[in-house]
């Protein structure tokens, strides 16, 4: 229920026919978790925040360097050395007393992400590195959660959105990391381009809890800020099939890991009592496997029944980092032991 002086905070936008009354009160009652309170953090979160979304957790273990002045304009030089994460939810907080903030002051891993993801409605990736952005896109697709996906380079940005009624994922743009990782402290970023990536971000984020205009599911947008270029691509989705959201409950107990040494000893002393799963993509374990059968995240908990109960389980992908996530999705819902290959099968 919206009280007197949110009507009034929020007038001019309820005024659009598009939005009105009942798009406020989606908004209010949104959740949104966003990852990474750096430059595309910033902008996104100043305009969900002042727009009304209900409930917003801000997910960044990083502190406030001098360096991100240029571009992280929430921040000043008084907040040099604060916690991201915490200083974000206090200033936003002042903006706007109506909504409700979680600051998660730590970095996201395999072990906490199902746990911080699951209780929102909608993801939004403002992360800078590619094991990150990988690890939220596997997580949003396991947990069928609609991801908005932003990055940033020099003057080019790029906003999509993922996994949003069965559209692309983001392994479906870009199915592995790439060799060379560029990013802005080794590329440089023109200060103006995470604010302007952001808001486009923002926007995406305000019509999907809205359900209103075209939004960019299935589409990769492309902004160049030097030459005013804009292009659209569309994406096609690897999987045609409905994602199911598996029923998870928040654990914290510690993710059974081994080692590949481990994994050989087992193999080689009682090799009929290990099940090897493949939680990748289908096409990646047919470029290279070690075995097992290939059942993907969001395929395993509809998958049970073809997995034995009286042999160690092990998960196994590219890096640990899915495999882990697997372990977890597999807690509370399948009985016997399950074990995480650390470091994946190049590890």
């Amino acid at each position: 229920m919206l009280v007197k002086e949110e009507l009034s905070r929020y007038n001019r936008q309820m005024i659009l026919p598009e939005l009105g009354l009942e798009g406020q009160k989606k908004l209010k009652a949104a959740s949104v978790l966003l990852i990474g309170a750096g430059g595309l953090g910033c902008p996104v979160l100043q305009y969900l925040a002042a727009a009304g979304v209900g409930t917003i957790g801000i997910v960044d273990d990083d502190v406030v360097e001098l360096s991100n002045l240029h571009r992280q304009i929430l921040y000043n030089h008084t907040d040099i050395g604060q916690a991201k994460a915490k200083i974000a939810a206090a200033k936003l907080q002042l903006l706007n007393p109506h909504v409700g903030f979680t600051a998660y002051q730590e970095r996201f891993r395999a072990d906490n992400a199902v746990n911080i993801c699951q209780d929102y409605d909608l993801v939004i990736d403002c992360s800078d590195n590619f094991t990150t952005r990988y690890l939220v896109n596997d997580t949003c697709v396991a947990l069928g959660k609609t991801l908005i996906f932003g990055s940033i380079l020099q003057f080019e940005g790029q906003v999509a959105v993922f996994n949003h009624q069965g559209s692309a994922n983001y392994r479906d743009l870009y199915p592995a990391p790439p060799t060379e990782n560029i990013n802005c402290v080794e590329g440089g970023v023109i200060g103006i381009l995470p604010g302007l990536i952001g808001l486009y971000m923002a926007n995406e984020a305000l019509k999907l809890i809205c359900g209103i205009g075209e939004t960019l599911a299935g589409k990769l947008m492309s902004v160049n800020a030097l030459n005013n270029a804009v292009l659209v691509f569309k994406i096609a989705a690897k999987k045609s099939a409905d994602i199911p959201k598996p029923a998870l409950a928040k654990t914290g107990k510690a993710i059974a890991e081994i080692d590949k040494a481990t994994l050989d000893r087992w193999l080689e002393t009682y090799a009929d009592k290990v099940f090897l799963i493949d939680v990748r993509e289908d096409y990646e374990h047919e470029d290279g496997n070690i075995g097992g059968i290939n059942l993907p995240l969001y395929e395993l908990t509809a998958s049970l029944t073809a997995i034995p109960k009286n042999k160690k389980v092990v998960c196994y992908c590219q890096t640990g980092q899915r495999s882990k996530m697997a372990v977890q999705l597999l807690d509370g819902v399948y009985v016997g032991e399950v074990y995480s290959l650390r470091e994946g099968v190049f590890g």
